[in-house]
């Protein structure tokens, strides 16, 4: 069962808000993070990507980089930017893009949870990544961005959620950049705080939605503290690392497509043909055309888009991994025809996800940075659920949720 509880957050006053919440510091390099700071000082990313504080080019992981972290977190509190709530709550975080609304709950996952497999992962990651944030974590003794979870659904939790919705936030504003709303409230009635609580201890799993890094981060500090810590008691607070938590039902998840530089070797017909092997093939001209079903691809080559459908016995409907269409596409189309055998290294792909759709595609084989593209129909939350019941990891490349989470509305630390 999932053990969670509130936590005292450090959070800005509702008039700064604005000016310290900041995109999460992996979507964006060093140089955008300087430009969208600008002279603004109150601004988050002088903590979360430090480097901009120092001369352009400065690695982000320069050692001066950490401390400056640490230096900044303390400016913050000090200068009244960021101030720590007296008793323990917890927050709701509301996110809104086309129309579309998701209520999250911020709380503290239970390090545990993560060591014992409760909170499930589907992601590999690695091992200097890990250790680029753990060091952030130690040196700041905090949690400054939360992790992405997923819940299953819940009606008395959704009931909360909806009963909050109707109240005013504590934040409420358009981020810029995304243009998508942002809405924020405390939980302090206690009998809410209690059934959170109850509600998140009777679910047999947590799933990680996005922030595999950040969560094995988190976690590993928290154990490494316990261990260090010769009166360790598990009531301290760095046995918990700040999530916001989202029911599964509500999340959007968005394809994840790629362009390829060649046709190894192919002319475009003799690549046309060699696809009809495991895909009925279908020329759909011109105009623009988005998969419309799982096992369905668009490619698009030449001018034209076509409908790429995979036969029946080339996926196994059985296998959590096997049914994915980043699977079937990477076995069947990038390393069969392509001999791409490696996502993550080979310099003959990329990948293009998100808000960005077709049009990108298009645009960067056009201009013949790329000679094809192929789109996929996304993946689903209950897709990602099985997979990490089963104890299996999803293909690289594979999600991209929307809307990211904002930083700095809210930051847990670990004392």
């Amino acid at each position: 069962m999932a053990i969670v509880k509130p936590f005292k957050g450090i959070r800005p006053p509702k008039d700064l808000a604005e000016k310290v919440e900041s995109r999460p510091y992996d979507v964006l390099n060093s140089e955008e993070a300087r430009a969208e700071a600008g002279d603004n000082e109150k601004s988050l990313y002088h903590i979360i990507k430090p480097e901009i504080n120092f001369e352009p080019g400065t690695s982000e992981y320069d050692p001066r980089v950490y401390d400056e972290a640490a230096n900044q977190f303390k400016k913050f509190q000090e200068n009244g930017w960021l101030v720590q709530d007296n008793e323990e709550h917890y927050y709701i975080y509301a996110q809104t893009m086309n129309g579309k609304t998701q209520y999250g709950i911020v709380l503290g996952a239970y390090v545990n949870d993560y060591m014992t497999g409760v909170i499930k992962k589907h992601e590999l990651t690695r091992r200097d990544k890990e250790e680029d944030r753990m060091k952030h974590v130690r040196v700041c003794n905090a949690n400054m961005e939360p992790v992405f979870f997923a819940y299953p659904d819940n009606s008395i939790l959704n009931d909360l959620l909806n009963r909050y919705a109707q109240t005013e936030p504590v934040y409420d504003f358009i981020a810029p950049i995304d243009g998508f709303r942002h809405q924020f409230w405390m939980v302090s009635d206690a009998n809410d705080i209690k059934t959170i609580t109850e509600e998140f201890d009777k679910m047999p799993a947590l799933y990680i939605a996005d922030g595999h890094h950040r969560s094995a981060a988190a976690a590993l500090v928290g154990a490494e503290k316990a261990k260090n810590n010769p009166n360790h008691t598990g009531k301290e607070e760095y046995n918990y690392f700040m999530a916001v938590c989202f029911q599964a039902s509500q999340l959007t998840i968005l394809d994840y497509n790629r362009v390829v530089k060649d046709l190894n070797g192919m002319t475009s017909e003799e690549f046309l043909k060699a696809l009809e092997k495991n895909f009925t093939v279908e020329k759909k001209g011109e105009a623009e055309y988005k998969p419309e079903e799982l096992h369905e691809f668009s490619l698009y080559l030449d001018n034209n888009w076509y409908s790429l459908k995979a036969k029946e016995g080339t996926y196994d409907n059985s296998d959590p991994i096997g049914v994915l269409d980043v699977d079937i596409s990477s076995r069947l189309i990038l390393d069969e025809l392509m001999n791409i055998t490696d996502l993550r290294s080979s310099d003959r792909i990329d990948f293009v996800g998100g808000l960005r759709g077709l049009k990108e595609l298009k645009r960067r084989v056009d201009n013949g940075e790329m000679r094809w593209a192929l789109a996929l129909h996304p993946v689903t939350m209950q897709q990602i659920m099985n997979i990490a019941d089963s104890g299996k990891i999803m293909p690289p490349k594979a999600t991209w949720f929307e809307p990211k989470l904002r930083s700095g509305l809210i930051i847990h630390k670990l004392d």
